[in-house]
């Protein structure tokens, strides 16, 4: 089994469960980085500690500059390094609200968790690898969306995020390259989740009788996190900064 670590930002529930469960079928030992979930973060360590790995959960907000760097110096103790970042915690808006109604006070949450969050976290551990020096290729990855391109006028906080999240792949990868450390995004079209759950029966009908994707079928975490592992694998070594599409299709134009 290698010894490699990975720190999974919201592993709790969702892709980030699945990134957690797919990684430890590889060997790595991971920390589960929660915010308000304890109970199903807990259940990930079981599932991931009967992989024979080792497993640690950390409680953190990650829109909180206190709790980023509590998290980061956490999961670094925990196994002495940390050879994969997954910035993978998100939040959707509280409510979904037309562009020219939505509230500030939406807008600042949102951006806190979904961009702030990731930019100063990925900070912080950076830092840590650099420091290190260490034998083979840290990485880290960024959990985006096809909302970074996409606009949806009913929730343009969530789409700002995501295109930021998508420029901040593109920052770190061109920083980050003269250390070994491979940056890189996977954008998820949509995918069967508790995010997405409550429009289900919407989209439902744009998968499968729209045609809205070639591949006419929901996206599954285990979707994303395939793409996790293949990176995690080491299989993409001259690639940084790399968008890697997981949205069936999506991303296609068509006549």
């Amino acid at each position: 089994m290698s010894s490699s670590s990975a720190l999974i930002t919201g592993a709790s529930r969702g892709i980030g469960r699945a990134i957690a469960l797919a990684l430890a079928r590889e060997g790595f030992n991971i920390a589960i980085n929660y915010a308000t979930s304890a109970a199903a973060a807990q259940e990930v360590q079981r599932q991931v500690e009967s992989a024979g790995v080792r497993a640690v959960v950390i409680q953190a907000d990650i829109s909180s500059a206190a709790d980023r760097r509590r998290l980061a110096d956490e999961a670094w103790a925990a196994f002495g390094r940390i050879d994969l970042l997954v910035n993978n915690a998100g939040i959707a808006p509280s409510a979904r609200a037309d562009l020219l109604e939505a509230s500030e006070e939406s807008f600042d949450k949102l951006i806190s968790t979904n961009l702030k969050g990731p930019y100063f976290l990925t900070q912080l551990i950076a830092r840590k690898m650099i420091q290190a020096q260490p034998i083979g290729s840290p990485k880290i990855i960024n959990v985006a969306s096809v909302s970074a391109y996409a606009p949806s006028t009913n929730r343009g906080d969530y789409c700002v995020a995501k295109a930021g999240l998508s420029m901040m792949t593109k920052l770190y990868a061109a920083r980050l390259a003269e250390y070994g450390i491979n940056v890189y995004e996977i954008r998820p079209g949509i995918i069967e989740t508790d995010m997405t759950g409550p429009v289900k029966a919407t989209y439902d009908k744009l998968i499968l009788q729209d045609e809205l994707t070639p591949i006419r079928r929901w996206g599954k975490p285990e979707d994303v996190a395939r793409a996790v592992v293949a990176i995690a694998k080491d299989l993409l070594p001259f690639s940084t900064g790399e968008v890697i599409n997981v949205d069936g299709g999506f991303h296609l134009r068509r006549l």
